[in-house]
């Protein structure tokens, strides 16, 4: 990061890490988040039971919060809910956890202290312990605890959170973070752009910038000090700039290239009835990644060809019952037939781990390292009647448009057998019941998100009828790394030469079995990447709707045989920045 004072007079430009594109010019809103010097004093003996109902209650209020934040992200764009509503389940559990909540009474009843020191304690001997274990997953969890801490520790002051309460037209917000609460409590309507002192380009601020359309800077080091609250500011999210009290002269060149941009824009809406069509005539399907039944009409808008991954976690999420087969059904049919004819990929349960549903109570058990644990299919298969009424509400909402079944973190041959075998008993039985449903079954698929499955892709494409990639976890599995903790989020690189290879391997035993290939990570939506996809034998890419027109434009450009000349050159590569520059020499040269 950079600052510099131009010559322009008093204007002065700070430089971070761009993680959204976009241009926007806007007003200062600094978040304050901290809450100055707490006390810390005895209690008397006859004022222990009393402190810790004062205590009781702050908890209380503060998973009320939670729970009134999480109702929110039904109603946010694209890509935001399965990035936030995971992370604010995670405070929630959190909140009601024995070790946090008990931790803290027991603090407040052995040491007679106030509350707000017993928070401090244990939230202290928490992270302590989450250090000693050198764990990088623990050492992001880190945050959410303090997040958390906060919460309660506002409640107990009776200070109210009142970052985003009242915000300017074109609110510029000026974080050291933001926190899953916090973004939940944005109004898109009111932000122009986001600028932190923390976070990188994977983490889940990045993402969410990304999926609502907001222009971010994040990795500004000390930006706090160095802008006020209600000065102008110029956010540029493609090259990582910030400029406070821009000249005339600098908001004037910026305004042209939002103009410019907005004409791109334009241009791109122009190509939704055109087909991803390479200029050697080679069709590319680019469908999109659904969220939440409300994501129907943006997928539509932007041309997508289908829905290539349909996440289910939204009807399990923020409740404390289990849908029933007939409540998912409903939503289910109402998204099926909303694609007028268009295939719906339905991804089944992908919960467990970090992604906690109450609904799901005693199921899933508390682990150790929640991506290694007890998620996606093999929750699946540890709770069949809750796979099987999944599967029924998926076979019959098949009645009414074309679907596919959709399997998360296939790892074994086995996985996959056992889960038709569920299928044929489901549709046994509702044919029994003279229930209409798909005819023919549905095609079944297997996400490729963890090396192993990568590597026995042979093996796995004699089983499914296709494959989906999920760039997102097989990164991170392949390197080890947990792209939110930004410790090491900066080592999280899709063009990795092992992850290259993982893809290349998974899309090759694809088509030697003679079953589709799609890609539905990030990188399926990001333009960077289509002549690297479509050169490694590529056909169909899903992604966020507002990321198909750029994706198209790019398609629409590239030469397939020279795409997969470029690709094969890459493949020879180990050196991931020569990766890079080949990749980019090839896009600048369409």
């Amino acid at each position: 990061m950079t600052k510099r004072v131009s010559g322009k007079t008093g204007e002065r430009v700070i430089d971070g890490v761009g993680v959204s594109a976009g241009i926007a010019i806007g007003v200062a809103h600094v978040v304050e988040t901290g809450l100055g010097q707490l006390p810390e004093y005895e209690i008397d003996v006859s004022a222990v039971d009393a402190e810790a109902g004062r205590f009781r209650a702050a908890l209380a209020k503060a998973q009320k919060q939670v729970g009134k934040l999480r109702q929110k992200t039904a109603g946010m764009p694209e890509g935001v809910a399965e990035e936030l509503a995971p992370l604010l389940d995670a405070h929630a559990a959190m909140l009601g956890s024995s070790r946090l909540g008990k931790g803290i009474e027991t603090q407040i009843r052995e040491r007679r202290i106030n509350a707000e020191a017993a928070v401090q304690h244990v939230v202290h001997d928490i992270t302590e312990a989450f250090a000693a274990m050198k764990d990088p997953y623990l050492a992001a969890r880190v945050t959410d605890v303090r997040d958390v801490a906060g919460r309660v520790l506002r409640n107990l002051a009776d200070k109210p959170y009142q970052a985003f309460s009242v915000l300017p037209k074109d609110a510029v917000i000026i974080a050291d973070e933001l926190s899953p609460a916090d973004t939940a409590l944005l109004d898109p309507s009111r932000v122009a752009a986001l600028a932190t002192t923390a976070g990188g380009p994977e983490g889940h601020s990045a993402i969410m910038a990304r999926s609502m359309g907001l222009p971010a800077v994040l990795g500004v080091q000390g930006l706090l000090g160095k802008v006020r609250s209600g000065e102008r500011v110029l956010v540029d999210g493609e090259h990582g700039r910030i400029v406070i009290s821009p000249s005339a002269e600098t908001l004037a060149e910026f305004e042209r290239k939002a103009e410019a941009r907005k004409r791109l824009e334009r241009q791109l809406a122009r190509l939704r009835s055109l087909p991803a069509e390479s200029r050697d005539g080679e069709l590319i399907v680019l469908q999109a990644n659904l969220e939440l039944p409300r994501d129907v009409e943006g997928a539509l808008t932007a041309g997508a060809e289908g829905v290539g991954l349909l996440r289910t976690e939204f009807l399990f999420m923020n409740r404390d019952t289990l849908p029933d087969e007939d409540e998912q059904y409903a939503v289910l049919r109402g998204i099926v037939e909303g694609l007028e004819g268009r295939p719906v990929t339905i991804r089944t349960l992908d919960v467990g781990g970090d992604k906690i549903s109450t609904a799901l109570g005693g199921k899933i058990g508390v682990s150790p390292n929640p991506a290694l644990g007890l998620r996606g299919i093999r929750l699946s298969l540890a709770e069949t009647k809750l796979f099987e009424t999944q599967i029924a509400a998926i076979l019959r909402a098949g009645a009414h448009g074309p679907v596919r079944f959709l399997l998360p973190l296939i790892s074994s041959v086995e996985q996959i057998r056992q889960s038709r075998k569920v299928i044929q008993k489901v549709v046994r039985r509702l044919k029994r019941k003279g229930v209409r449903i798909a005819d023919p079954v549905p095609p079944l698929g297997a996400m490729i998100e963890v090396p192993a499955a990568a590597l026995m892709a042979d093996g796995l494409a004699r089983e499914v009828d296709y494959f989906a990639i999920g760039t997102n976890d097989l990164t991170s599995y392949a390197l080890a790394i947990d792209r939110s903790d930004d410790a090491v989020a900066g080592l999280y690189n899709p063009l990795h030469p092992a992850v290259l290879r993982l893809i290349q391997f998974t899309v090759q035993a694809g088509h030697r079995a003679g079953i589709p290939v799609s890609i539905c990570g990030e990188i399926a939506g990001d333009p960077r990447y289509a002549p690297l996809l479509v050169g490694l034998g590529v056909r169909d890419l899903s992604m966020s709707s507002h990321s198909i027109p750029r994706v198209k434009q790019r398609v629409r450009a590239i030469d397939t045989g020279a795409a997969t000349r470029r690709a094969l050159a890459i493949m020879d590569q180990g050196d991931e920045g020569r990766i890079s520059a080949l990749l980019d020499d090839f896009n600048d040269s369409l």
